[in-house]
């Protein structure tokens, strides 16, 4: 009976070892990519740090990236991580953001090729200490078709309105049903979408603005009306709106 119940408890920590080694065994085989490095002072202290920005493909399909991150082997010997979103492509540039004479990290997701919508991150590594930087939200806007083949755009924080001609779109609408002898068959809001593109720019004497990007779309995303463009100011830890351009697409 003893030897039974030995042979039995043998035999479970065989097969628990198997377990824990194939665990093991599948983190280190997991594939995982450099995607970019530079190397830069970004913690004040004189000395350069080794900046890498790597991805963990879906599955081992480089076309997607389920994990994204920034690994920072700092000139203390210490490892710094900086998670980002899941996305189709990454990439960052280092850039003094918030103006205080050191680099920050700025990168930007594209989390998927059809929607074209990109995600932005901003860190700062100073003195050794993980920030995150604040970064300008979407401008917000209140949007729908008009009778006639228009629509309207009007922007939450200057108030002003921009309306456009959408004649050219006629045959497409009328299609699709959203036009009957040039009225509304139902009121019909169009799609204000986040940043498709936010990058910083480089002014005279080492400041930062950031250009920032939205699209505003129709019935689809490929009905694409207009591309509303802000710049965007960094004061006493905010990003301040600067300006917008607003600007109607041509239907292709």
């Amino acid at each position: 009976m003893k030897k039974e119940m030995l042979l039995v408890i043998a035999s479970f920590f065989l097969m628990s070892l198997t377990a824990i080694t194939g665990v093991y065994a599948i983190e280190e085989t997991t594939k995982i990519v450099t995607i970019s490095n530079e190397k830069a002072d970004i913690t004040g202290d004189g000395k350069v740090e080794e900046i890498l920005l790597k991805g963990v493909p879906y599955q081992n399909e480089d076309s997607f990236l389920e994990k994204i991150y920034f690994e920072i082997n700092a000139s203390n010997g210490k490892k710094y991580a900086f998670p980002l979103e899941s996305g189709a492509r990454a990439s960052f540039q280092l850039v003094d953001l918030n103006g205080d004479g050191l680099q920050d990290l700025f990168a930007s997701v594209l989390t998927g090729e059809s929607e074209g919508i990109v995600q932005n991150y901003a860190y700062s590594l100073k003195d050794f200490v993980q920030t995150n930087i604040p970064l300008p939200e979407p401008l917000e806007m209140e949007s729908h078709f008009l009778k006639g083949y228009k629509a309207e755009i009007k922007l939450a924080t200057t108030g002003k309105a921009y309306r456009f001609n959408l004649k050219d779109r006629k045959i497409y609408y009328k299609r699709l049903g959203l036009y009957y002898n040039g009225k509304l068959n139902e009121p019909t809001e169009l799609t204000v979408n986040p940043f498709n593109q936010l990058q910083p720019i480089a002014l005279k004497g080492n400041k930062v603005e950031l250009q920032g990007e939205q699209r505003v779309t129709g019935i689809a995303n490929a009905d694409v009306i207009a591309s509303v463009k802000s710049t965007w100011t960094f004061d006493r830890g905010h990003w301040k709106l600067k300006s917008t351009i607003v600007n109607k697409e041509l239907n292709r």
